[in-house]
C-alpha cells in the first residue's frame, strides 16, 4: 500500500504532539482495515464528540440532576439537525424538552440550594417560556429564530446549572497546595494586535492549571508579550517572559513555578496529577475537559517533563480532519483548563506577528484562592 499524504499527515502530527513511536504507528494503521483500502476510523473513534465549548463547559459542571441534563441535550441536540433542516428529529427535540419542564420541575429545583431557589424557580419559568416560543419558531420553519431562541434556553440552561452546584467536588493533594487554585471558574478578556478574544476558564476541573493561568493574567504577567508559535491549523502559543526564563519566576521566593500536567477524567472523583495517561497505559479516554473544541486553552510544556509547564500556554486549532473529535492524542498529554467562547475569527488569524496587548479577569477573580 502506497503512504497517502493524509497518512503523512497524521505521522506528523502524532510525533508532533509527544507520542511515542509505537503508539502513533498503532494509532496510524488502525486508520486502515487490513486490506488497506477502507477507512477505519469506527475501530477507535468515540461517537459524537462535543465540539462546541460552551457545552463542554456545561457538561463539565460537577453536577448530578438528570433532568437538567435532559432538557440541556434536547436543546443542545437541536444545532446539529438545524443545519440541514431536519424538523422532524428538531420537534422531538423541543417535545422532549417541555416533557422533562412539565413535569419534573420539582426535581430540577431539588438539585437548587435553597438559599438560590427563587432564582432557580425564576430560570425554570424563562425555560419553560422559551421552549413554548421554540416550538413557535419550528412550526414556523424559522431558522433564525431557532437559533436564537435556542441560544438564549441555553445561556438559562448554563445559569440554572451553574446554581446547582455547592462547594468544591475534591481537594487537591498538598504537593500543589503552594500553587494558586481556581476553585470554581473565572472570565477573562484578552485584547490582541488582531482583536479581543474571552476565555472561560474552568477550576472545578483543573484547579491547579487555571488558578496559576487566573493568578498570572490577575498580575499582569501577560501584557504584552507575543504569541512565539503559530501553526495552522494546530496551535498558538504564548506566554514566554522576557529574559534567559522560559516561565514565571515567583518575585517571594524567586524560583520557576512550575505546574503539574492535571487531567480530569470523566467519572473520575478528582484529576489525574504528574503524568500522560498515556503513561498510565489510559488511551483515547473520555475527559472533561477535551480538545475538541476550537480554541482549547492548555498548559505548554517541555517534551520530556509533564510537570515543567509554568506561564506558556496554546491555543488549540482544532481541525475536523487532521484531529477528530474524540480522537486525538493531545487528550491525556496536556493540561486543557479553558476554552475560547468569543473571539474565533480573531484566534483563526493570530500569527507570531502578533501579541497580547492585555489581559484581565472580569468574573470570577473571588474564585481564586492563594496558596497561605
Amino acid at each position: 500500500m502506497k503512504i497517502t499524504t493524509r497518512l503523512r499527515e497524521w505521522g506528523k502530527f502524532f510525533l508532533k504532539s509527544g507520542a511515542s513511536i509505537a503508539l502513533a504507528l498503532f494509532l496510524i494503521l488502525s486508520l486502515f482495515t487490513v486490506k488497506g483500502t477502507t477507512p477505519a476510523l469506527a475501530v477507535l473513534a468515540q461517537g459524537d464528540a462535543v465540539t462546541d465549548p460552551t457545552a463542554i463547559l456545561r457538561n463539565a459542571l460537577p453536577i448530578d440532576n438528570k433532568p437538567i441534563r435532559q432538557v440541556q441535550q434536547s436543546i443542545e441536540d437541536i444545532a446539529k439537525h438545524l443545519r440541514a433542516k431536519r424538523w422532524s428529529p428538531i420537534k422531538k427535540d423541543v417535545k422532549d424538552a417541555n416533557y422533562v419542564l412539565s413535569t419534573k420541575s420539582k426535581a430540577i429545583l431539588d438539585s437548587v440550594p435553597e438559599a438560590s431557589k427563587s432564582q432557580g424557580e425564576e430560570l425554570i419559568e424563562k425555560l419553560k417560556t422559551g421552549v413554548a416560543a421554540l416550538d413557535t419558531a419550528v412550526e414556523a420553519k424559522d431558522k433564525e429564530a431557532v437559533w436564537s431562541t435556542r441560544r438564549e434556553l441555553l445561556n438559562n440552561i448554563t445559569a440554572l446549572e451553574e446554581l446547582m452546584v455547592v462547594g468544591f467536588p475534591f481537594n487537591v493533594p498538598p504537593e500543589y497546595a503552594n500553587l494558586p487554585q481556581l476553585r470554581g471558574r473565572a472570565t477573562v478578556e484578552m485584547q490582541t494586535s488582531k482583536g479581543d478574544l474571552t476565555i472561560v476558564v474552568d477550576g472545578y476541573s483543573a484547579p491547579v492549571n487555571g488558578g496559576n493561568f487566573v493568578d498570572l493574567v490577575q498580575r499582569g504577567f501577560y501584557d504584552g508579550l507575543p504569541f512565539i508559535r503559530s501553526e495552522d491549523n494546530f496551535v498558538v502559543q504564548t506566554g514566554d517572559p522576557v529574559g534567559a526564563e522560559e516561565g514565571f519566576l515567583d518575585p517571594k521566593t524567586k524560583q520557576y513555578r512550575s505546574i503539574p500536567l492535571e487531567i480530569l477524567i470523566k467519572g473520575e472523583e478528582e484529576p489525574v496529577y504528574g503524568n500522560t495517561l498515556e503513561e498510565l497505559g489510559i488511551y483515547l479516554p473520555s475527559l472533561a475537559l477535551p480538545f475538541n473544541a476550537f480554541g482549547a486553552l492548555a498548559l505548554a510544556r517541555p517534551d520530556t517533563n509533564p510537570n515543567g509547564g509554568s506561564s506558556q500556554f496554546f491555543f488549540f486549532k482544532f481541525d475536523n480532519e487532521l484531529t477528530p473529535p474524540g480522537f486525538n492524542l493531545m487528550d491525556g498529554r496536556y493540561s486543557v483548563f479553558g476554552y475560547l467562547v468569543q473571539g474565533k475569527e480573531v484566534l483563526e488569524e493570530l500569527t507570531d506577528q502578533d501579541k497580547i496587548i492585555s489581559a484581565k479577569v472580569v468574573y470570577g477573580l473571588n474564585n481564586l484562592v492563594q496558596p497561605s
